[in-house]
C-alpha cells in the first residue's frame, strides 16, 4: 500500500520547486507525571498536533522521519532514524552537507520516498514513532500512518501544509524524543546567530526584500508562511508589500514575465530550481528590474547554500546565515 494523492502531490511539488524499519523490543516506559508533563527525558510525554494530543509512552528506539527536515532534526538531537525521506533532495542517506560529522548516520536508514511513501516499507521497519511534523497535514495521510498503531507526530495545532516553523519542528521533535534540553540549546544557538547577524548589519532593518526562484517554466516569489522569508525577517528585512498582496493560501506566488516589476525592492534574493543560475543572470527581463540593474540582487548559484536557505531547519538556517549574510550585505552596499 502506498500513500499518494493528487492534492499532496501538487503541494509537495511546489515545496520541492521552492527549493528542492527487523523489529526490536521496546524498553519499559520511563515514569513521568501524568498528561505529558514529564521532566526532560522521562516518559510518557504528550505532543499537541492538528489531529489531537499524541502520547509517546516510552523513549523511541525506532524512529521513522517522513516530514520535510524531520530526519535532519532528529539527527541534530542525537537520534538516528531507521527510515527517512529525502526532501531537498541531497541524495544518498538524505543528510545535508551542513550537518557535522558527529550528527550523521552510523548505519544508513531505509529511504522511504517523498511524494510517494511506501507504507509496506514503513511497516516493515517496525517503528515506534513516526515524525511527520512538516507535511501536507491531510487527514487521509495521518489516518493511513496511524493504522500502524504507533504515535504519529504530525503538524502542529492550527498548522497548515508544509508551514511548520523551524522552532515548532524542533520543539515537537525534541519533546517526542525526550530531548527537550538539547532542542532548547539548539534553538538558543540559532536565535543567537540571527540576533548577532542582525546587530552586525543595522542597515538591513526595514529594507524591503523579494525572495524568489526561477524554474524552467516561470519565476516565483515567496509570501508569508515560507521559511526563507522568515529568515530574512529575522535579519531585519520586511516583505515586499506588492508581492505579499498576491498571496493566497500557499506560501508562494507565480510572477509572470509581464510583471517582473514586482521584483523591484531594496533587495532581491533568488535561486534557480532545475536549471543553471545563468538562466537568471543572463535574462534581460530580470536584469531590467531596477534593483537588479543597480546591483541589489543576490543569485544563490551554489546548490548547497540554496538548499540550506530552503531547508527551513535549525542547522540549515544557521548555515544559511553564515553563507548568505555576507552576500546580501555586499549587494546592499552597492
Amino acid at each position: 500500500m502506498r500513500f499518494s494523492g493528487l492534492r499532496a502531490l501538487g503541494v509537495i511539488m511546489t515545496v520541492l520547486l521552492g527549493m528542492a524499519l527487523a523489529g526490536c523490543g521496546a524498553p519499559e516506559p520511563e515514569r513521568g507525571t501524568p498528561g505529558g508533563a514529564a521532566p526532560d527525558g522521562q516518559f510518557p510525554v504528550t505532543i499537541q498536533t492538528a489531529f489531537g494530543d499524541v502520547a509517546v509512552p516510552h523513549r523511541p528506539q525506532r524512529v521513522v522521519a517522513l516530514g520535510w527536515g524531520d530526519a535532519e532534526v532528529a539527527l541534530t538531537l542525537g537520534v538516528q532514524p531507521v527510515g527517512a525521506a529525502d526532501w531537498l533532495p541531497v541524495g544518498g542517506d538524505g543528510v545535508p552537507a551542513w550537518l557535522p560529522a558527529d550528527k550523521r548516520y552510523t548505519a544508513p536508514p531505509v529511504m522511504l520516498g517523498t511524494m510517494d511513501v511506501d507504507m509496506e516499507n514503513v511497516a516493515a521497519l517496525n517503528p515506534d514513532l513516526i515524525l511527520d511534523t512538516r507535511a501536507s497535514g491531510e487527514r487521509d495521510r495521518y489516518a493511513l500512518l496511524s493504522r500502524l498503531g504507533v504515535p504519529v507526530v504530525s503538524i502542529p495545532p492550527g498548522g497548515e501544509q508544509y508551514s511548520t516553523t523551524w522552532e515548532q519542528q524542533l520543539d515537537m521533535i525534541g519533546k517526542a524524543l525526550g530531548k527537550t534540553a538539547e532542542a532548547a540549546a539548539v534553538r538558543g544557538d540559532v536565535d543567537a546567530k540571527f540576533r548577532s547577524a542582525a546587530a552586525a548589519h543595522p542597515e538591513f532593518a526595514g529594507k524591503t526584500v523579494v525572495v524568489g526562484s526561477r524554474t524552467v517554466g516561470s519565476y516565483g516569489a515567496y509570501v508569508d508562511g515560507d521559511s526563507r522569508l522568515d529568515c530574512m525577517r529575522r535579519l531585519g528585512f520586511v516583505q515586499s508589500p506588492q508581492v505579499q498582496a498576491l498571496g493566497g493560501s500557499g506560501f508562494s506566488v507565480t510572477i509572470s514575465r509581464e510583471r517582473m516589476d514586482l521584483f523591484n525592492s531594496d533587495l532581491v534574493v533568488i535561486f534557480p530550481i532545475g536549471l543553471g543560475a545563468d538562466e537568471i543572470t543572463r535574462d534581460p527581463l530580470f536584469q531590467s528590474v531596477p534593483a537588479v540593474r543597480d546591483g541589489h540582487a543576490v543569485v544563490l548559484s551554489d546548490e548547497e547554500i540554496s538548499q540550506a536557505f530552503s531547508s527551513g531547519t535549525a542547522l540549515g538556517l544557521s548555515h544559511a546565515v553564515d553563507q548568505v549574510v555576507p552576500l546580501i550585505a555586499q549587494a546592499l552596499a552597492k
